[in-house]
């Protein structure tokens, strides 16, 4: 091989000759007579080899060979002696000359020992790639890479260890059990398992606890280090920082509960991210759906979710209240007002002010109560029943209706500009029978529920009860799953719900065909019908069953217009 060779002597005879030998060989040489010429030509070019008399006037070959090793050149250096001796030459080769060569310089000597130094600078060259390209590697992994010997005692690590496990070089050289505790150290154990089998040893989803970062959760990975014979020398750690992925989980899960909303369905999603997006937004929103649906968890996210959770979230259901009492209930009234004001009373409004009030059932109150609706919503300001002093408010409204306004509004039953007022922002809730995808997440939350208020262990339900209640069509809704699975617990005596733990009415109809997905105005009054059949039309065991109040089957039978058969 061809290579750069540096001959330094301060004699022109000996530069002369290796020059002529070492040329003759293919290889390029350069020359220089002493100490300060030999660092120019060092200094100039990257040799391969240097030849280097021991003795340099003032200075000396070993002179040359502290500068080559402060250099950090991988460059072999051999001394060339006058006057050789075992002392000399051990003397140069501990220092770190590759060897040394005896004057008279022989050809054949000068050709062998150039052959075997410049093999060795290969080699180490080659190693030296070798270990940079470890070392590139070692740098850019992501997960934390830490090496011990069968001690436990810590070989290397890399950069990214000190950030997930605290530990740098400095430490190489050190006990791993006796450095200081950053976490609860349960990797170890994954460590010794592996040095004591020889086995490679996982531990997944690990929370270590690490004094810097408390919620870190990562995946441990040890390996034994075997060399080519199969020579074990201690084992590597791989710790892979799941906190993240676990985060996102958890964000997942709670996004599958949100607020008691259960649903990974895309259409809970987009609600989520509509409830998200309206938290902070002080507007006023109007929630539509079914019976059962939600709606009033929907009220509670938008109010909990938002800046004035730390203020008063006040309901009032409409429905159940005459135009004279809701009046009253919402606005308050002073003493003597009507018959039995016997004191002042603060009004639910009042009560909400710097929060959120939710009106729910909007869709029956009365036109009266509707125009005084209207100017709160128009100017945050009402007067108590009796009292002609305003009062202003700082509310949030927030309505919701199991009723069409829109037609209604049609009818003339229900104020347009209360309508358009209301109806800000619309959510609109999706019957359960078109997220059926989201049963099995409701199952599971219902039975944690009774399991917890009932003090059971029941672990779900059988493959038929999951079918049964996948496939019904769930009139009621999430309410009506809710009592049915608390019917089913109340009786389950073993470890899972079977079919025989539904409540009987519910298991005759489970066979039945259900009503077609696509047309959910048909199936409301037919389920409704069924239910009345099933009960020999008694109204309150019927809304029971659908799980609804029996002012809403009541109302529900003359939208309707269901009659009993004569």
């Amino acid at each position: 091989m061809s290579a750069k060779i540096l001959v330094i002597d301060d004699e022109e005879s000996i530069r002369f000759t290796f020059e002529s030998f070492l040329q003759e060989e293919g290889h390029t040489v350069s020359t220089a007579r002493d100490y300060e010429e030999a660092l120019d030509r060092i200094a100039e070019g990257d040799f391969d080899l240097i030849f280097t008399d021991i003795i340099l006037g003032g200075k000396t070959g070993v002179d040359i060979l502290k500068e080559v090793k402060e250099r950090n050149l991988n460059c072999p250096v051999v001394i060339i002696t006058g006057y050789p001796s075992l002392d000399t030459a051990t003397d140069a080769v501990r220092l770190g000359a590759f060897d040394y060569l005896p004057k008279p310089v022989k050809q054949e000597t000068l050709l062998h020992i150039t052959r075997m130094a410049l093999q060795h600078k290969a080699l180490s060259d080659e190693k030296e790639r070798y270990r940079s390209n470890l070392e590139a590697i070692f740098r850019s992994v992501k997960d934390a890479l830490i090496t011990v010997d069968r001690d436990l005692s810590l070989v290397e690590v890399n950069e990214a260890a000190s950030k997930i496990c605290g530990l740098t070089r400095p430490s190489r050289g050190r006990s791993l059990p006796s450095l200081p505790e950053e976490c609860n150290r349960s990797c170890l154990s994954s460590l010794e398992a592996t040095i004591r089998s020889k086995q490679p040893n996982e531990i997944h989803r690990l929370e270590c606890q690490h004094r810097q970062r408390p919620l870190q959760v990562v995946n441990i990975t040890t390996y034994p280090l075997l060399d080519h014979k199969r020579v074990f020398s201690g084992a590597i750690m791989v710790v892979r920082d799941e906190t993240r992925l676990a985060d996102l989980e958890r964000d997942m899960r709670e996004r599958q509960q949100f607020f008691n909303l259960i649903g990974k369905s895309e259409r809970m999603q987009e609600i989520y991210a509509l409830i998200e997006d309206l938290a902070d937004v002080q507007t006023t929103v109007l929630i539509t759906g079914e019976s059962g649906t939600g709606k009033e968890l929907v009220a509670e996210a938008l109010h909990y979710r938002g800046v004035r959770s730390s203020k008063p979230f006040v309901k009032v259901n409409c429905s159940a209240l005459s135009e004279s009492l809701l009046e009253s209930e919402l606005f308050g009234h002073v003493k003597g007002a009507f018959t039995g004001a016997v004191k002042d009373k603060i009004g639910r409004f009042q009560r909400a002010d710097g929060g959120t009030i939710f009106l729910d059932e909007i869709g029956d109150i009365t036109p009266r109560m509707q125009l005084r609706l209207l100017r709160v919503l128009q100017e945050m300001e009402f007067e108590r029943v009796g009292d002609s002093t305003p009062i202003k408010v700082d509310v949030r409204v927030v309505a919701a209706t199991n009723r069409n306004l829109r037609e209604k509004v049609k009818l003339g039953e229900f104020r347009e500009d209360l309508y358009y007022r209301l109806k800000v922002v619309e959510v609109t809730l999706p019957p359960l029978r078109e997220r059926r995808e989201d049963i099995p997440l409701l199952i599971d939350y219902f039975i944690k529920k009774f399991n917890n208020k009932l003090n059971k262990a029941i672990t779900g339900v059988s493959s038929e009860v999951q079918r049964i209640l996948v496939d019904h069509a769930w009139s009621g809704n999430v309410r009506e799953l809710e009592h049915t699975l608390e019917h089913a617990c109340v009786l389950c005596r073993k470890d899972f719900i079977t079919v025989d733990d539904l409540p009987s009415d519910f298991r005759d109809s489970a066979g039945a065909q259900q009503p077609n997905d696509t047309d959910s105005r048909l199936d409301e009054p037919r389920a409704i019908v069924q239910a009345l059949e099933k009960t020999a039309w008694n109204k309150a065991k019927a809304a029971r069953l659908l799980g609804i109040s029996r002012r809403t089957i009541y109302r529900k039978i003359n939208d309707y217009k269901l009659v009993p058969p004569e």
